[in-house]
């Protein structure tokens, strides 16, 4: 395995953790994404606390994760009912 220490700071703090050496990329972009978004938080709602601009970016994840898993599932519904309708229509194709 090729694991790679790596420290990630979020709201102050330092975190080091093992990653994959592919995967350090994306938890760097990871991390400056939760940096970022900290940092318009606190500064678009004048937040002094960090734990309260955590809380409401983790919101804001979990209305998005929510959000999309309901897309999925109508998309999956959706693709579902195309194929029973390919599955009716093949047995007059193909006698």
């Amino acid at each position: 395995m090729n694991e790679l220490s790596i420290n990630i700071n979020i709201a102050g703090r330092s975190y080091p953790i093992s990653v994959q050496v592919e995967q350090e990329a994306d938890i760097r972009a990871a991390g400056k994404l939760i940096q970022d978004k900290l940092q318009a938080l606190s500064s678009q709602f004048a937040v002094k606390d960090k734990q309260d601009a955590l809380a409401m970016f983790a919101l804001e994840l979990a209305s998005e994760n929510q959000q999309l898993r309901d897309s999925i599932g109508k998309e999956q519904l959706n693709i579902e009912s195309k194929l029973q309708e390919i599955i009716q229509i093949l047995p007059s194709v193909h006698p």
